[in-house]
């Protein structure tokens, strides 16, 4: 597998990066997960708005246009042999003394991974689990998608198999995400998703749910919820850039409607129409 490093494309086997590296050493680095659709990466102005925010809360001086990062997913998936596939955007600090910095990091390094998406012709559903791990806190005013992710793996690390998805409750008992989504359920006519005041990162997927609920003409609240509210909902789903729209079948003995929910299937229609117009239009 090739990957792209700060504009060279390598072997997985030789690509390197310095020890001093400070994504390495104190994890400032940030990153973007998304998928391609005939070759075109899906929402990705969405993913670098959300990329540069992180990188400037960093200190990391780095800006990247959506022609960059297309003409880097192009190359690699020509040089993979691919027609689809899933991506990392990682952009790491770089290279600096032994110690904490405070000025700006003006020579970072970009990865750009990629791998083979697992494509199913049915819609896999989730089972959730209630995880015994807290959701902790954002270490700034809000949650990035850093190389911070010892929480996730700790809640993953519950997990039976692939089939399950954990829930993270906060400190107080609020829902708030899984260990890679974030959390929807339907309940008396009403679309519900934990304010981002939980402490959750928010999910690319999860925002275009929530556009898409007002062009579904469907009612959503967000706000601190306790673990009860979901064993009351008639649907459930999670959203994940990767793994798209995500129908929960069962959480502690409740069932719900799981990819049959007629909610469910009006927001998954409405994703993959979008994801067919948004390379139409370039």
């Amino acid at each position: 597998m090739y990957i792209y490093l700060n504009g060279k494309v390598l072997s997985k086997d030789d690509a390197m990066i310095s020890p001093y590296d400070h994504g390495f050493m104190y994890g400032l680095g940030a990153f973007e997960t998304f998928r391609t659709y005939d070759g075109f990466p899906f929402l990705i102005d969405e993913h670098l708005t959300r990329l540069h925010e992180a990188l400037d809360e960093l200190n990391i001086n780095l800006k990247m246009d959506s022609d960059t990062v297309m003409e880097m997913v192009r190359t690699l998936l020509a040089k993979n042999k691919l027609s689809n596939a899933y991506f990392r955007l990682n952009v790491s600090a770089g290279v600096g003394d032994i110690g904490l910095q405070t000025e700006p990091y003006i020579e970072p390094v970009v990865i750009l991974y990629t791998k083979p998406l697992v494509e199913t012709s049915s819609i896999p559903e989730k089972e959730l689990v209630l995880l015994k791990t807290r959701r902790n806190t954002p270490e700034g005013e809000k949650r990035l998608k850093s190389h911070h992710y010892l929480n996730s793996i700790l809640g993953k690390k519950e997990l039976s198999n692939m089939n399950q998805e954990g829930i993270f409750l906060t400190q107080e008992g609020y829902i708030s995400e899984g260990t890679v989504s974030n959390l929807f359920w339907y309940k008396d006519k009403k679309l519900y998703t934990p304010h981002s005041s939980t402490g959750i990162l928010e999910g690319i997927t999860r925002k275009w749910v929530m556009h898409a609920a007002k062009e579904l003409n469907i009612p959503l609240e967000t706000g601190n919820y306790n673990i009860e509210t979901l064993k009351e909902a008639a649907e459930v789903f999670l959203t994940n850039s990767i793994q798209e729209l995500v129908p929960v079948s069962h959480f502690q003995g409740t069932m719900f409607s799981g990819a049959e929910g007629e909610v469910y299937q009006k927001f998954r229609e409405l994703y993959m129409r979008h994801t067919k117009e948004q390379y139409r239009s370039i």
